[in-house]
């Protein structure tokens, strides 16, 4: 079962957007950086982050590693499901003018996996360790800008990701709150 498709103006803009943000990754320096971001993006970095929270945070540290892993599960059973259910072919599939700067790592586009996870890592890391907002927030947003430069997403299945990530960042503090 597809989910209803966006309406003609707003596809039409998402893919205008798409083909902009494709052709600026075609720079080879810039195509280089934004795939060391997305490559960065597939996890290594936030299971590196975690670890460093767990080994000099304490039980303090331990405890938020061990939330932002459960965030994380969680995240990805989502966005599993919801690609599944909405099928939406990835730009460079669909979108002439689009091509894929680097492989994918599944099928299809929409949320953006990665986007999701940086977001809903970022919530929780940055609410235990506000110093880290300023880093964590703009290594998320390139993730999510470095999906559509790479051809793999849409703008509105990075936006979607981050609406998404941030709930699940926010329901993951809430649950702490009410359980703890």
């Amino acid at each position: 079962m597809n989910a209803a498709p966006p309406s003609p103006r707003r596809a039409n803009l998402d893919r205008r957007m798409c083909v902009a943000a494709n052709r600026w990754g075609a720079r080879r320096a810039i195509g280089v950086f934004f795939g060391m971001i997305s490559r960065l993006g597939d996890g290594v970095f936030w299971y590196a982050l975690m670890s460093v929270i767990a080994l000099v945070g304490g039980l303090h540290g331990l405890a938020v590693a061990v939330q932002m892993a459960l965030t994380g599960l969680t995240a990805l059973m989502m966005y599993r499901v919801l690609k599944r259910w909405t099928k939406r072919p990835r730009p460079f599939r669909s979108c002439p003018g689009v091509i894929a700067h680097v492989p994918p790592l599944d099928e299809f586009s929409f949320p953006s996996g990665h986007t999701l996870q940086a977001v809903a890592f970022t919530v929780v890391a940055v609410a235990h360790y506000p110093v880290l907002a300023p880093f964590l927030i703009g290594f998320a947003a390139l993730i999510g800008a470095s999906r559509v430069i790479l051809g793999l997403h849409y703008p509105s299945d990075v936006l979607a990701a981050t609406a998404i990530g941030g709930s699940l960042g926010t329901l993951s503090l809430w649950l702490e709150r009410v359980i703890f």
